[in-house]
């Protein structure tokens, strides 16, 4: 299908609970209202077969958005020069991505460089791009 699950997330909405799936494409496309179609084609099927949420809820799909996870050094690297809050290995901060080899991950925090490893801290974007990453 060419597409990866970022996070799926358990929401309420008044009483009902709502299974937020966000998902990107494997091609670093932007995701379409097609694709949101077939995950949720794909997933609904599983989840009838499997069901593995006990009661009612409805299963959602979103694209990335402007407060995309980020995950790994490549999710880092598209995002280069954009800030990113980031939570964990000790820090709590936000601040603008200035370098990414491999999973190292450098930000430029108050004057000071930090380096994190993608995976080991929760991470997403704090800034919209002006284009498709």
């Amino acid at each position: 299908m060419g597409l990866e699950v970022l996070e799926v997330q358990r929401q309420t909405a008044g009483r009902e609970l709502i299974v937020l799936v966000r998902i990107d494409r494997l091609d670093e496309q932007p995701v379409t209202m097609e694709d949101l179609t077939k995950a949720s084609r794909a997933a609904e099927a599983e989840f009838d077969r499997v069901d593995p949420i006990e009661g009612e809820y409805r299963l959602e799909f979103e694209s990335p958005g402007g407060k995309r996870p980020l995950l790994r050094g490549r999710h880092f690297e598209r995002m280069l020069g954009l800030r990113a809050r980031v939570r964990g290995e000790g820090h709590s901060f936000t601040a603008p991505i200035r370098a990414v080899d491999g999973d190292q991950v450098t930000f430029e925090v108050n004057g000071e460089l930090v380096t994190v490893t993608a995976g080991r801290v929760q991470a997403n974007l704090a800034e919209f791009p002006d284009r498709h990453r």
